[in-house]
């Protein structure tokens, strides 16, 4: 198809969107690279992305462009080979299989604990902050950390098990403010390690370790920002682990938080480019996997959503990384721009309501009297 007519075919997908090319509004895009539109129609979201990191186009309001286009569902009417290929794979591989775990611990965590602590803050949290009376960064971190642990009724003398721990500050947090031990299990070297630094001193083990390795009892259990890379198709093991791992006996039962961003229709797979530069072998879960992998195995005493929030998390995460780019010299360009879209896409995401972030509280048998629930 000659370039014109290419343009234009990409012209009027826009269009739906409230989007122009050549445009004077901070969302419109300015094209640098004539195969632009070649690469958007052929590849959907990941020609999209990859034309960004090359520098083929921009736009003054980065987020706000990928709001309207996810607003719109663009990304649904555009779908490149390589989905297609990502929904066939998902479908006959477990990519998510135990010989797989550690990929994304390589390829994602591990990058460099410089960039984490110049764009996470002072409380090193990959998670979505919880900004219901906070007006900093780290206040709602603070605020989500201190959520979790009264959701959990924490106390001395109870044992946590933080499965997907990062760089450890919720068992840091949770020794510390109340008293509890712990273990957390990461799949990045070098989350571990920082978090074997943060949390010396304190009753608390850190593990390089699969989930599915977890043979022992604990009093609670929490899982932060780790159940998007578990896959559909493991989700009952994964509850079979925290049922098997949860005590359920005595007066002070078991108590299971399931921190994790979720989707509004059940998915096999994760977007192609997040799939490739960010996240390999993700997949975000939804309400409908949920509940069919709790089912038989806890009962469910809460389901906390909060997902706007994580725009808001998000846009300071990005203004932090930004401001610290200078002191940052081992990151190249592409790497910024892959960078910059991957938060800004995630923004828009959450903005549009495509993605929601959720807490659930789950029980071995369900709390007698039943379970208070906390905000």
């Amino acid at each position: 198809m000659p370039s014109g007519a290419l343009q234009r075919r990409v012209e009027r997908v826009l269009a739906d969107a409230d989007v122009r090319i050549g445009g004077t509004r901070p969302w419109d895009l300015r094209v640098h690279d004539p195969h632009f539109y070649a690469r958007v129609l052929a590849q959907g979201s990941l020609g999209l992305g990859e034309a960004y990191m090359d520098g083929g186009w921009d736009a003054d309001s980065l987020d706000g462009l990928l709001f309207r286009l996810l607003s719109a569902r663009i990304d649904r009417r555009v779908r490149g080979v390589r989905d297609l290929a990502d929904g066939l794979r998902a479908w006959f591989v477990n990519l998510q299989r135990r010989t797989r775990s550690f990929e994304v611990g390589r390829r994602h965590y591990d990058l460099g604990n410089d960039l984490y602590r110049a764009m996470l803050g002072a409380r090193m949290v990959y998670s979505c902050g919880y900004w219901r009376q906070a007006q900093t960064l780290d206040a709602a971190q603070e605020a989500k950390l201190d959520l979790i642990c009264r959701k959990l009724q924490l106390h001395p003398g109870l044992r946590l098990l933080d499965i997907g721990c990062g760089w450890g500050e919720l068992l840091k947090f949770a020794a510390g403010r109340y008293g509890v031990a712990g273990v957390g299990i990461t799949v990045s070297q070098r989350q571990a390690e920082h978090a074997r630094e943060l949390c010396a001193g304190l009753p608390v083990e850190i593990r390089l370790q699969d989930y599915r390795d977890v043979h022992e009892r604990f009093d609670r259990i929490a899982s932060v920002g780790m159940f998007e890379h578990v896959g559909a198709k493991n989700y009952a093991r994964f509850f079979d682990v925290a049922r098997r791992c949860l005590a359920d006996d005595g007066p002070d039962q078991g108590l299971f938080l399931l921190h994790t961003i979720a989707s509004n229709i059940s998915v096999t797979h994760t977007d192609p480019w997040i799939g490739r530069y960010i996240f390999p072998n993700s997949m975000l879960p939804s309400a409908a996997q949920m509940a069919r992998g709790c089912e038989g195995r806890f009962v469910l005493e809460d389901w906390h959503g909060f997902g706007p929030d994580y725009d808001r998390t998000l846009q300071a995460w990005r203004g932090n990384v930004e401001a610290a780019w200078p002191s940052l010299p081992d990151y190249d360009e592409r790497f910024r721009r892959m960078w910059r879209f991957y938060l800004s896409a995630s923004m828009a995401l959450f903005r549009a309501r495509r993605a929601q972030l959720w807490q659930l509280v789950l029980s071995p048998h369900g709390i007698t009297g039943g379970y208070e629930a906390v905000r």
